[in-house]
């Protein structure tokens, strides 16, 4: 298999892990968590769900999970067909084998504790893991060889490694103020457990962090500017930009109390800050 052909697979192998987060948020706030009250099959001894409305959105995330694992299962058969062989592809196309495994167990846990918060947290979080594997694979995969380790470290790529965890600690609290919210995921409400935490209160912990973030990318398209490195200024743009528009969502999203349609554009926003946030990190390890 030619290198260009390999960029396509793992290419599609980020945008396949990347929509299913989206279906997954569609279900969650649809409140077709428990659309399909069992695992693996949707009820009991059935395999797909009545004509419930719930359980079709549900059940549809599921089989979007099989694109998922052949884009996945073709990253790896591509690694070992690739010519010239890549042991870094091959290492890192099988870690996206054990994330989506891993996503699986998550899931199935998930139905089981009817939504507990706790791990609807962290299969966002996992997601964003896997997004992340998938973003260096396909970035990777457009080198000519596998990249080689300096002994010392720029100043540049220490400021985004600060704004690479940043980033994730902000996904994190992200997580926090939607388990505290109002879209358990189940319009049952004797289902809908939510974390023991002050909406108010997180949300402006979350807000704070990521302006912290913003600065930190600031400073990281100042010393790009300056330095002339001009890859990594052009990424921090972009995260720049996206991160306005995301901090000017989540207000919007707040002060109108929290709705579903501006919720799922909040997640999508994020799943694409954060990519681009880890191709900045990889531009500035070059």
């Amino acid at each position: 298999m030619s290198p260009a052909r390999y960029l396509r697979l793992t290419r599609a192998a980020l945008w396949s892990l990347a929509i299913i987060v989206y279906t997954g948020a569609a279900v969650r706030l649809t409140g077709s968590g428990l659309g399909c009250h069992d695992w693996p099959n949707c009820n009991e001894d059935e395999l797909v769900p009545d004509a419930s409305y719930h359980g079709w959105i549900e059940f549809g995330n599921r089989m979007f999970t099989g694109v998922v694992a052949l884009a996945v299962v073709g990253a790896v058969l591509g690694s070992r067909r690739r010519s010239p062989h890549r042991v870094d592809l091959v290492r890192l196309s099988w870690g996206l084998v054990a994330g989506v495994i891993a996503q699986i167990l998550l899931g199935a846990l998930l139905v089981r504790t009817d939504l507990d918060p706790r791990f609807t947290m962290g299969h966002f979080l996992l997601s964003m893991v896997l997004l992340w594997n998938a973003a260096v694979l396909h970035h990777r995969a457009g080198l000519q060889g596998e990249p080689t380790r300096g002994r010392e470290v720029s100043p540049v790529r220490r400021l985004t490694l600060v704004v690479f965890w940043a980033g994730a600690a902000v996904l994190v609290l992200g997580t926090i103020v939607t388990g505290s919210g109002p879209h358990s995921g189940s319009d049952d409400e004797s289902v809908a457990h939510r974390l023991p935490f002050e909406l108010r209160e997180v949300t402006r912990i979350h807000s704070i962090s990521a302006l912290v973030l913003v600065a930190a990318v600031g400073g990281v398209l100042w010393m790009a500017h300056t330095r002339g490195l001009l890859p990594v200024r052009r990424a921090a743009q972009t995260v720049v930009s996206l991160l306005g528009a995301q901090i000017a969502l989540g207000y919007w999203q707040y002060f109108a109390g929290v709705p579903e349609v501006l919720v799922f554009v909040h997640i999508v926003m994020a799943t694409i800050a954060w990519v681009a946030i880890v191709r900045l990190d990889l531009e500035a390890s070059r």
